[in-house]
């Protein structure tokens, strides 16, 4: 799928096909995509653990649920439960060094070896790393940024995906996660039983409500003719939700014996 098309068309899909099991390899595509993303310091924040819905017990999975995720948890055949390692920034100083040596960090740009070791390391990550709020902040967005492309990865496998809250406390003895792990979210991965474009794209707040030009208050002006042009690259989509969408609803939700 082109990259355009690809964004617009993710969202966030809450009914799967229980008996269509997910092949490994998607899985493991979904994986290399989030190892790929930036990250500061070439340090692996974000961490996960795959899980196959039907090898937990009944009990374990409903203990893994809260009150906004029922449903899609029993539908979904594939779990990552995806943290942030709060250790990552420590392995920052070798890290680093292998971005130098790698010609990533360049001398025209400062770096070097004694660099790293004199001033970022110093100045920079041993500051942070001693900031619990900032530690945090930082692993939290880094792991996020492997998250976004994780989830991508998915939508371009042919995959229905989801970000959903779990139960962290009856995770961690599930799971067996280690203390310096922040959890985030489970990732559901499956394929969907409702339209892939979930009837249609989520409404969003107006564009020059969210970005500025130069500074706070002065709205990036929002160009209609790159509007029509993303539209025709499918990155901009119909607007949820599609006059059938009650409908299919109503009749997904027979299907699997939920509420409607």
């Amino acid at each position: 799928m082109e990259f355009k098309q690809l964004v617009g068309s993710r969202r966030s899909i809450r009914y799967y096909q229980p008996w269509h099991p997910v092949e490994r390899e998607k899985v493991q595509t979904v994986l290399e995509a989030a190892r790929l993303s930036s990250r500061a310091v070439n340090a692996d924040f974000a961490k996960a653990i795959v899980v196959d819905r039907d090898s937990l017990s009944d009990e374990d999975r409903d203990s893994l649920k809260t009150p906004t995720t029922q449903a899609q948890l029993d539908l979904a055949p594939v779990w990552i439960f995806w943290y942030a390692d709060l250790d990552a920034p420590k392995v920052g100083e070798s890290s680093l060094k292998l971005l130098v040596d790698a010609g990533a960090l360049n001398p025209s740009h400062g770096w070097s070896h004694a660099y790293v070791d004199e001033v970022v390391w110093p100045q920079v990550l041993t500051p942070i790393i001693n900031n619990p709020g900032v530690l945090a902040v930082v692993v939290c967005v880094e792991a996020g940024l492997a998250i976004c492309q994780s989830l991508l990865a998915a939508v371009d496998e042919g995959l229905g995906t989801q970000l959903t809250a779990f139960n962290s406390e009856a995770a961690k003895p599930i799971l067996q996660v280690p203390d310096h792990w922040l959890p985030l979210w489970i990732q559901l991965l499956g394929y969907p039983a409702e339209s892939p474009d979930g009837g249609g794209q989520r409404p969003r707040g107006p564009f020059e409500e969210m970005f500025f030009e130069g500074r706070y208050g002065t709205p990036f002006r929002r160009d209609p003719a790159v509007v029509e042009e993303l539209k025709a690259a499918r990155m901009i989509q119909e607007a949820a939700p599609h006059p059938w969408r009650q409908a299919e609803i109503r009749g997904i939700s027979r299907m699997f014996g939920l509420p409607e």
